[in-house]
This record gives structure tokens, sequence and C-alpha cells, in this order.
């Protein structure tokens, strides 16, 4: 029987428009991925969103994931040590902008826009390639030691300026719940969320901020995201892949 990790490639290899290469520059499209460590199927997301990362699938979109684990399921028998409430509030005013009946693991939102089952390679390839042909704004970030600027120029939106700072991979051996005894890996895990400034669109933002995480193996990752857990405009990425 094939591992899930190698039907979800089959599947990105089947729905997938041509895979990026050279061209263009892409265009940036924020992938956040739900997850719980309690949730037996989670694991085929977290697969799913790593292909995702490593193969960019769709040609003209640069994919920016995010590993959002929530809270809910620490109460069935193993407490996912990347949890945070932080994210289940997330996900929360997500299920309020989309009228889902409520959060629910997995889930993938691509660019605060589209919300599916977070295993859906097919949905994901789909997602993905309808919003990197939404015209994006120019997010830069720049690092100096402990500090990273985050830059934003003009455009026709506005919106909430975020700054992340993700663990490239790390990896739990599961000693309770439903996912006992398996060894689970995962990507682009947020350990810290802030939201850093307002953009009105009118003027370019700009912003010096200090760093949490100073070891290579962290991503850090910048967007503007339409308030009330809108659109995102635009992001960027420093960092991170392998």
């Amino acid at each position: 029987m094939r591992s899930s990790y190698a039907r979800i490639a089959i599947v990105l290899a089947a729905s997938a428009v041509m895979t990026a290469g050279s061209g263009p520059a892409r265009s940036p499209v924020l992938v956040e991925l739900f997850t719980s460590e309690g949730c037996s199927s989670c694991p085929p997301a977290d697969s799913l969103l790593e292909k995702l990362d490593q193969a960019q699938p769709v040609d003209g979109a640069e994919v920016i994931a995010l590993s959002e684990h929530v809270d809910y399921w620490n109460s069935q028998g193993w407490t996912d040590p990347w949890s945070s409430a932080q994210f289940s509030e997330r996900q929360d005013g997500y299920a309020r902008r989309f009228h889902t009946s409520g959060p629910y693991t997995p889930e993938m939102v691509v660019d605060g826009a589209t919300e599916f089952l977070g295993s859906d390679g097919r949905g994901a390839v789909t997602a993905i390639l309808q919003a990197q042909k939404t015209e994006k704004v120019n997010v830069r970030l720049t690092r100096d030691g402990a500090n990273v600027r985050v830059e934003v120029d003009p455009g026709p939106h506005h919106g909430d300026v975020y700054l992340v700072e993700a663990e490239n991979e790390t990896s739990s051996q599961v000693l309770r719940g439903e996912n006992k005894g398996r060894s689970l890996h995962h990507i682009a895990v947020v350990r810290r969320f802030k939201q850093i400034g307002k953009w009105n669109g009118q003027a370019a933002f700009s912003k010096e901020v200090s760093i949490a995480t100073h070891t290579p193996d962290v991503r850090l990752i910048a967007f503007v995201q339409e308030p009330g857990y809108g659109p995102v405009w635009g992001a960027a990425m420093l960092g991170g892949r392998r």
C-alpha cells in the first residue's frame, strides 16, 4: 500500500499546472494549515503542506506555508507541544468569516480567500492557482542580526501587517491520543505570530522589529491581510526551505 505522502505526491503531480521554474517573478500565496498532533486526520494534511512547500507545484505562484497548531485537541489525551490558543482564536475568526459550522482540523486557508479540508491536494492546487492571479502588493523583508525590517509598497487596498517566526521543521514522537505511537513531522511551524502595524495603502509602510529566534533554522514571514480575516494582499519570506 502506498503511503499517504506518496498518494499526495501523485495528486499534486496530476493536478499541478506546471512545476515552478525559470520565468517571471512568482506571486506569493500564503497557505495556512490549522492542524494538531492530537488529530488522526491531520498527518496527511501536514504531509500535503510539506509537499506544497517543497515542490511549489503551481507555475507563477510562490507558496508561503504556515503550520498553525491549535490547542482544542489537547484535552483528548495528547498535548501538542507546538499548539497555542492564539491559533485556535485565529481559526475561529476564519470560521466566522467563511460561515462554517465551526473550527475543524485539518483546515487549509489560502490567501485568506478560500478554505477547505487540509488534506485535499486538488483543492489546494486549485486555490493556489486562483490566488496567484490576484494582483499583490510588494512586501520586503531584510534582516540585520536580531532585527528585521518589514516594508510594504503603496497599493489599492489596506490591511494589518503581521510578522511570523516559524521553525523550518520539527518532529514529535506521539505517546498518547489518536496518533499514539506515530512519529510526526512538520514544516513551517509557527512559534510567534504578531501584528506589527497597519498599512493604509496610500503610503509605504516600513518598520524594524526585534525577533526572538536567533537560530538559522527559522523562517521569517511578513504579510498584509485585510482586517476581519480578509484577503491577504501580499507576503514575503526570508529563510526557510531546505
